[in-house]
Parts: C-alpha cells; structure tokens; sequence
C-alpha cells in the first residue's frame, strides 16, 4: 500500500533523516586505515542513542545489525565484523535505518579508506550524480520509470558501468519498505505516476562491471559483484512534493540548496 503523507510527517521524517545524516556526517572521522567495521556499527548505535532514535534494522526479517557494512566488491547487506580490517583503498557503503518517533528515514554513503585511485574516486563521482539525476526526475506528474531510465542511461550508455537489477529503492513510512518500488532501471513514461505525499528511496547501486549479482554468501543476506568489481551505493529518502522533489536526509545544505523543505 502507498501512504500520502502531509506536510507534517514529512517534517517529522525530515528530523528523522537529520540524525541519520548526522551519524554519516560523523563517519567521516570514523573511517579509517586500521579499525575494524565494528567500530562503525558502534558508533551508529552510541550516536543513535545520544539522538533519541532507534535503528529500525535490527530485527528486520531476523537482521540483528543497526547497519550494512558492505566492502569493495559486496553489493548491500554487509555485516559488520569484528575481524574485517579496513585499509587503504577499501570503498564501504554504509546502509541504515533510522526511526524516530515513528517516522522513518533510509539512506547509504560511500566512502573510501585512507588513499583513494582515480578508479574509485570515478565510479564514486559517477554513482552520486546518477542518485541525483534520478532525484530530478521525481517530480508530482512524473512516472517511475523516469527515475531508473535516467539513472540507467547515465551510468551504462554514458558511462559503461553496471546498473545493479537485483535490489532497488521503495516506499519509506510508516514502515520501513513499502510500495511503490523504484527501480534504478526502466523505461520512461512507463509505471506508477508520482504525487505529492509519496516519500520514497533512490538508492543506485552502481558496478565498474557487470550488473549482475550473486547471492550466495553463508549468512543469507550478503550480495556482491558476479565478476568480482567494485560496487558503489548512494541513497536519499525524499519527498514528492508539488513544490518538487525534496531529500530528507541530506548532508550537504549548499549542494541540495534547491531540494530542501522551505
């Protein structure tokens, strides 16, 4: 079922999104050569607590984790581990869940550990811009398959990268996954028309390889590249709105200047 939402859920997801900002604001000084990605599962519960809110995946379908931690070539659904030592190089996406008060927040970031390569500084570049090229396109009017064909056409045609098929964006609130969902794939001018009061997810997951993913990990939830590549993920929870698409879990002010509530 897709809930409309009136201006004032939207503001309360709005508050939601900023702690969940805040918290990726704040791996910033986290992620580094050497700690282990515990310490970031950690600090997003220690903040999360400070903050007043509950990390919404735990317990999800049986996920005891408040974050994805997922490495170099792992897709999403990334466990965090104590044994898993970060180094130079290494691209994380960090995916998490925030609610607070009952209103829900979802959103990834990339990030690279200590000395990056032109390789991951591109593909981070290009996987950031395809969430907001699709961000444009969900506008009151607009159908879903605006958002993916967009996102699609830049990062394979232009761009010669892989579009991940396997998982996609969604209705977010008052439950964590909910309709529509939102491929980063697809056709113009085809599904579900957007209005105003849907708050959904962007969220591409972009390979320097194949789109293809393999499922297959012993824990049951950890997806990663078919041909080994390194995988990017960027993700905003945002609102339709007649006044145009606005992020509710933005990080950078200046940047998302023109998508943000008034």
């Amino acid at each position: 079922m897709i809930t409309l939402k009136s201006p004032r859920e939207i503001k309360e997801m709005q508050r939601s999104g900023a702690i969940l900002a805040g918290m990726h604001i704040g791996l910033r000084n986290i992620i580094k050569p050497g700690i282990s990605s515990w310490e970031i599962e950690k600090f997003a519960l220690k903040y999360y607590k400070e903050h007043d809110a509950i990390a919404e995946q735990i317990g999800f379908e049986g996920y005891k984790y408040a974050t994805c931690i997922s490495v170099n070539d792992e897709i999403c659904h990334g466990f965090p581990r104590k044994n898993l030592i970060l180094k130079d190089g290494d691209l994380i996406k960090v995916d998490t869940v925030v609610n607070y008060h009952g209103a829900m927040s979802d959103s990834c970031w990339s990030y690279v550990v200590g000395k990056s390569t032109p390789e991951i500084d591109r593909l981070m570049k290009v996987t950031k811009d395809a969430l907001y090229l699709g961000i444009d396109q969900a506008q009151v009017g607009n159908r879903i398959g605006d958002i993916g064909a967009v996102i699609q056409h830049f990062t394979e045609d232009q761009n010669g990268y892989g579009d991940v098929r396997e998982f996609i964006g969604h209705g977010i609130g008052p439950t964590m996954h909910e309709s529509p969902n939102v491929p980063h794939y697809g056709e113009a001018g085809k599904g579900l028309r957007l209005r105003a009061g849907m708050t959904i997810t962007i969220e591409p997951m972009i390979n320097i390889g194949t789109w293809k993913a393999e499922m297959d990990d012993p824990n049951g939830w950890t997806a990663r590249t078919a041909d080994g590549s390194l995988s990017c993920q960027y993700e905003h929870t945002l609102a339709i709105t007649n006044d145009g698409p606005k992020i509710l879990t933005s990080q950078d002010p200046e940047r998302d200047k023109k998508y943000l509530l008034k």
